[in-house]
């Protein structure tokens, strides 16, 4: 009994000495977030997707009059990295919100491939790096090369500062303007976007300056396929994939690092 009462006023006397320490912990920068409005810099970097709908078997009438039935799906296999720029104003509402505006450029890549389960499985004649022979024909790669202008606006709910560190959570609303994309490429994407984002970060109070790591989940909230490219397409033989989707949205998966 002796060792219990022992053993419990040893942990007291741990929990009070640790609060007594967290509560002289100086705070850097103590009147940060009482400004009006201020700006930053963000980097970081993201991951993105894309979910297509797959059209299923196609009918192919010839120039003779001939019917064929052509099966081709496609799949972004894997998420794809990239990285971001951009700058930041933030207007404090009161001692809990924050509007932020973030204007920021993405730049990566979408790798997709194409299955087509009509075509004959030949093996590639020409061996690969590995010496390997087995890549099939009736695969069809594709990367897309994506180049992002967005702006950010968000709201932030804050929680109270404890020592330099305070925590929040996030949501908000990212128009995309998209600069890249081909005429040659089977798939298109539209030049606009529109992301539903949520997530969470932290304030870390520097003896200089304010760092913000957040990690967001970004959601496409539009059909971001271009469904007129295939008319464009100056191969006829692309047509049947690039008609292989019917809708496609984007997704992603931001860090990001925020220096105020």
């Amino acid at each position: 009994m002796r060792r219990k009462i022992f053993l419990l006023m040893a942990v007291l006397m741990v929990v009070q000495t640790t609060l007594a320490q967290l509560g002289r912990t100086v705070q850097n920068r103590p009147y940060t977030d009482l400004r009006p409005f201020h700006f930053g810099l963000l980097v970081g970097t993201h991951m993105q997707d894309l979910d297509l709908l797959n059209v299923g078997p196609q009918t192919i009438v010839a120039e003779d009059g001939t019917q064929t039935t052509r099966l081709i799906t496609v799949d972004q296999d894997r998420w794809d990295y990239g990285f971001t720029v951009g700058v930041l104003g933030e207007l404090r509402l009161n001692r809990t919100f924050q509007f932020r505006v973030a204007p920021a450029m993405y730049f990566g890549v979408r790798h997709l491939t194409f299955y087509d389960f009509t075509a004959p499985k030949t093996a590639n004649p020409t061996p690969d790096d590995e010496g390997q022979t087995g890549v099939l024909l009736n695969e069809h790669v594709q990367n897309i090369k994506t180049a992002y202008v967005t702006c950010a606006a968000d709201l932030i709910f804050a929680s109270q500062r404890n020592g330099n560190v305070r925590p929040y959570l996030m949501v908000g609303l990212n128009p995309v303007i998209n600069l890249s994309g081909s005429e040659s490429d089977i798939l298109k994407l539209k030049r606009t976007d529109l992301y539903f984002e949520i997530g969470a970060g932290c304030d870390l109070y520097m003896p200089f300056f304010k760092l913000r790591p957040e990690l967001k989940f970004m959601f496409g909230l539009t059909d971001c396929l271009d469904h007129k490219h295939a008319d464009n397409l100056r191969d006829a033989n692309l047509r049947v994939f690039s008609n292989s989707v019917s809708r496609a949205t984007s997704k992603m998966i931001a860090l990001t690092f925020y220096f105020e």
